[in-house]
């Protein structure tokens, strides 16, 4: 997949598919950073109502969407791919990263302070959970594409494995249809899952503005994590959307829209 290796167990991926939306404006241009299983396309209709604003960049994850694959999947690493893109639009954007994306985005402010103006962190807090998704993973690999011609088809299967509707419709934007796969690394994402449900040891702190919104319904991000949400990001708020859950962006496009737009423009 024409990745450059940097030492052991380390490597960096050809800069990363994005989705651009809009032209660039006097305010700064806006990243987003999609969580696990997902894609650039998952956040079209919010990045595009933005956009009348600002150009904004949706990226496709390393091992996500149309980017690269590698063998590795760690946030340091997954931050430089971010650095990257920033540093093709100006050296300085301002980021939204959500779940898995929203790690990223943070370890990319602690890393790489200068590249980030303003940042929103949805749903995720810089501290290791002990849930996993690896469920998720095995029912996308027991999926037989051998009788698969569209989409619906894949639908039902993952129902029939216990996926709930919302994350059927999720996964399978997905789906590489003519060529019978996902559009997912799963074998690398399997690996690394105990490094996407932890978040680096650091003694960095990022000291711009930083907006953490969680989902009303969500336990994500929890009130006895904030002291160390705080010592990485000491200007740190925290809001909440009422009735949304962990993927509040989807359940809830509208709200989040209106908080990330004023907190952008503050």
């Amino acid at each position: 997949m024409g990745l450059v290796p940097l030492g052991p167990q380390r490597y960096h991926c050809p800069m990363l598919n994005y989705i651009t939306h809009g032209t660039a404006t006097d305010k700064p241009p806006l990243l987003i950073a999609h969580g696990l299983y997902g894609s650039a396309r998952n956040w079209g209709v919010i990045a595009k109502r933005l956009a009348d604003e600002r150009l904004v960049v949706a990226v496709d994850l390393r091992n996500h969407g149309h980017s690269p694959w590698t063998q590795s999947h760690s946030y340091p690493e997954m931050a430089e791919d971010l650095a990257e893109v920033i540093d093709a639009h100006g050296g300085q954007m301002d980021v939204i990263g959500h779940s898995m994306g929203g790690k990223t985005a943070m370890m990319l402010a602690l890393n790489h302070p200068e590249a980030v103006h303003r940042l929103i962190v949805a749903d995720i807090a810089p501290v290791s959970y002990s849930h996993s998704q690896i469920q998720f993973i095995e029912a996308m690999r027991a999926v037989n594409f051998d009788t698969v011609e569209r989409r619906s088809d894949v639908e039902a299967q993952l129902a029939a494995a216990g996926v709930e509707p919302a994350l059927q419709s999720f996964f399978t934007q997905s789906l590489d249809i003519p060529n019978k796969r996902w559009r997912l690394n799963l074998d690398t994402l399997a690996r690394h899952m105990p490094d996407i449900m932890a978040f680096p040891q650091t003694t960095a702190q990022w000291q711009g503005p930083v907006l953490f919104l969680s989902g009303g319904e969500s336990d994500y991000v929890r009130r006895e994590d904030r002291e160390i949400t705080l010592a990485r990001f000491p200007k740190a708020r925290f809001a909440k959307i009422p009735g949304a859950g962990h993927w509040l962006h989807a359940e809830k496009p509208r709200e989040f829209e209106a908080n990330a737009r004023a907190f952008l423009n503050a």
